[in-house]
């Protein structure tokens, strides 16, 4: 009756997550039986169970069995301590510093296993918070219920008994899956305060799921938005990250930028999806990344930064060669000044660094297509990488098609094939050196449609 009055008064953007009541779903209910669950994730329930302690499954993999899909992965939660959960698993080891957790190994396949959580510490040293209300310290056991209570949305709340074939549900999440509703668990201003990094999540989980936002959570995040901010780069940089590679990267960017959570988390990319060109490049690229996870293929997370920077590469590139910068330099000067730009707010790790650039500087490189050069190219070992790169830019328009319908003619080309190429490209260029005033070192310095000699060699030290 008090809910309902707080629901009349405030109103639905004020909605409130009923008190913990604990509902047990029975397999008829829900469907998810015991031989979808991963062989490590049953071994390891099993032996607790054997052991004396209570043990689930939890969290996205309930979720995603509830929603048809496959689970990446399967996390465990149980009564038992970490100490316990090593003495009971033999292959397992004890990992995590702010809490910690166990990784239980059956061949090549490891299970997260966490104890129950506590919900509020029992002392300031257990838990803790900045000003901004971000939990920076949060190490406390406790019963399944404050597990329950602590987990961010009702639909990751939700615990599968795997030898009853049970559902243990404190929150309605299995209603809200039902309803393909993203609801979050407590009062939402205070959650995102407690972690800003949620109202990312928010967003991630309602793109991946095909989820609406409910309106209680959805109506802070605008508001909050600045505490993103206030979040290690590091973090943000690994959050991102697993946006960008959700399979659903277009439709998860589109709903940052309708919550008001893009500004500051690609400070480069603000600008460029609001011009048509870096738009359309960057919606290819991701419509592309979306594609090789749908198909389980690789995605090279170098690669991609690299198409979401390439357009502010440019346009530094440009200013700087206006200032009377030869364009190499430019280049590359470019390169360091995006780079450095971004890295405030989202920590790119620095091993993407020189994958980045030799993707970005091979680009000039590919206009090169007579003598040795192509050739030599081929042999690079970011050539695949770079020429996928010249594909995305040829259908945004950036640059000719046959350009990279010639590089393709030539890798997948034979001898002759390729040699053929390189008499058509450079036969014109051959005519116009006998009558004209002669360059040094033929046809192999000079290069093909204009390109300046030097940028092989800085091709090369890329």
């Amino acid at each position: 009756m008090i809910i309902d009055l707080f629901r009349r008064v405030l109103g639905r953007k004020a909605r409130i997550v009923d008190q913990p009541r604990l509902r047990v779903h029975a397999l008829a209910q829900h469907g998810v039986r015991r031989d979808q669950i991963s062989a490590c994730a049953l071994r390891t329930t099993d032996a607790l169970h054997k052991a004396g302690f209570e043990a689930f499954v939890v969290g996205g993999a309930v979720r995603d069995l509830l929603l048809n899909r496959a689970p990446k992965d399967f996390d465990v939660a149980t009564n038992a301590t970490p100490d316990d959960v090593r003495r009971v698993i033999r292959r397992s080891r004890i990992i995590g510093r702010r809490f910690q957790i166990v990784h239980a190994m059956c061949n090549d396949e490891v299970v997260e296993v966490s104890t129950f959580r506590a919900l509020q510490g029992s002392s300031e040293d257990d838990q803790a918070a900045d000003e901004h209300g971000r939990l920076i310290r949060d190490n406390v056991f406790g019963s399944q219920e404050d597990d329950a209570r602590r987990r961010d949305f009702t639909a990751n709340a939700l615990f599968y008994d795997p030898r009853k074939q049970e559902i243990w549900d404190y929150f309605d999440g299995l209603g809200d899956i039902q309803a393909r509703r993203l609801r979050m668990i407590g009062d939402p201003a205070v959650r995102y305060r407690e972690d800003p990094v949620r109202m990312l999540r928010a967003v991630r989980f309602a793109a991946k799921l095909g989820f609406r936002i409910d309106e209680g959570a959805r109506a802070p995040i605008r508001g909050l938005a600045d505490l993103l901010s206030n979040v290690p780069s590091a973090r943000l940089f690994d959050e991102m990250l697993k946006l960008l590679l959700s399979g659903h990267a277009v439709e998860c960017l589109r709903q940052l930028r309708a919550e008001g959570l893009h500004h500051g988390m690609l400070p480069l990319i603000d600008t460029v999806l609001d011009e048509p060109e870096g738009a359309r490049f960057v919606n290819l690229a991701l419509t592309s990344t979306d594609q090789r996870v749908a198909d389980d293929k690789p995605v090279s997370p170098a690669f991609l930064f690299a198409t979401l920077l390439w357009h502010q590469v440019r346009v530094t590139a440009a200013r700087i060669e206006t200032e009377g910068e030869s364009a190499v330099p430019a280049l590359f000067t470019a390169m360091d000044a995006v780079l450095d730009a971004q890295k405030v707010k989202l920590a790119i790790p620095r091993r993407y660094d020189a994958v980045m650039k030799e993707i970005w500087s091979l680009q000039s490189r590919f206009l090169q297509r007579g003598g040795q050069r192509p050739y030599r190219l081929l042999e690079h070992p970011r050539f695949r990488a770079a020429w996928d790169f010249l594909v995305l830019r040829a259908e945004a328009g950036e640059v000719e098609a046959s350009l990279a319908q010639w590089w393709e003619d030539f890798q997948d080309g034979d001898d002759d094939a390729r040699a053929a190429l390189l008499v058509a490209e450079d036969r014109p260029k051959r005519r116009r050196r006998r009558g004209g005033r002669s360059r040094r070192g033929g046809s192999d310095e000079g290069g093909g449609n204009g390109t300046r000699g030097s940028s092989d060699d800085d091709g090369e030290d890329a």
